[in-house]
């Protein structure tokens, strides 16, 4: 099947100029990895401008193969224990006030990954007080004793993308489970109400309708979930799920008003939208007026 034509509105310029140069050979130099690359992000661009990025942890495999993700699938390496340091030396050469961590699924460990996430928070906590720190963590198999490892190293935000509508689940993310996606989100929230910010994201143009949309919507907002991401999946290769509809960009504000009439607090709804885009102003505009 041939991939379908882009809009002009999803028409990125390459990335280039010294600010992105200068973000690429930092991450290079401490043998980090960026999922801005690795998913071939369409807003990596602007983002390596800004001199920010978001941390890819625990190798660049995947134990899941999702049809949407570009990211490697196959058989992850070893842990890399010294990785929670190289990130503190990264985010300090960057002089990043905001960070945002993120992993490929690791279901070959017990705990998915979450003492290298823990580990990665309270060493930036450690060295640079007055960071922010966002993770954006896979369903780590419903373990919640994982997940309470990672809460205790109190990150300010704590984001889990569902992806996609509750209909397409299974067929895009044949290992990913719908309702403990939206359990996670719950107890995220419930282990600390006051301070605990939980956060989600899923993209449109897979084949979902209006309805499932709405489904989505009333699904996260009735887990507690404050801030979404809406975005346009881009379809990254011949072999991935195809694109079924590109939305246009007053739909996606069509959607952002169904998410604030659901009561979510702050939306980020475009076609170039992910789940990391503008994450340091929706920590410091957290709610909508």
């Amino acid at each position: 099947m041939d991939m379908m034509r882009k809009p002009e509105w999803l028409k990125v310029k390459l990335p280039c100029g010294n600010d992105f140069k200068r973000v690429k050979g930092i991450l290079s130099y401490f043998r980090l990895y960026s999922v801005c690359q690795e998913a071939r992000c369409p807003n990596i661009a602007e983002c390596f401008h800004a001199g920010t990025a978001t941390f890819l942890i625990l190798g660049n495999t995947c134990t899941r193969n999702c049809l949407y993700c570009n990211v490697r699938y196959g058989t992850p390496g070893k842990v890399d224990e010294s990785e929670p340091e190289r990130l503190v030396q990264a985010v300090k050469e960057l002089g990043l006030e905001y960070i945002v961590i993120t992993s490929v699924t690791r279901d070959d460990l017990p705990d998915g990954g979450a003492e290298t996430f823990a580990r990665c928070v309270e060493a930036l906590y450690e060295e640079i007080p007055e960071c922010k720190v966002e993770v954006l963590i896979p369903d780590l198999m419903g373990n919640w004793d994982a997940l309470e490892r990672i809460m205790e190293a109190r990150p300010h935000v704590i984001n889990h993308n569902m992806e996609t509508v509750r209909a397409l689940f299974e067929v895009l993310r044949p290992r990913g489970d719908y309702k403990l996606s939206l359990e996670l989100l719950l107890r995220a929230r419930q282990y600390n109400k006051e301070t605990m910010i939980t956060k989600s994201g899923f993209m449109v143009g897979f084949g979902e309708d209006w309805g499932k949309i709405l489904e989505l919507l009333h699904d996260l907002a009735t887990v507690q979930c404050e801030r979404i991401t809406v975005g346009q999946y881009q379809q990254p290769t011949r072999n991935h799920w195809p694109v079924m509809k590109y939305y246009e960009p007053d739909e996606f504000e069509v959607i952002k008003g169904m998410a604030y009439e659901m009561g979510l607090k702050h939306v980020e709804s475009g076609p170039l939208v992910r789940s990391s885009y503008h994450a340091a102003k929706m920590m410091s505009d957290p709610s909508h007026e």
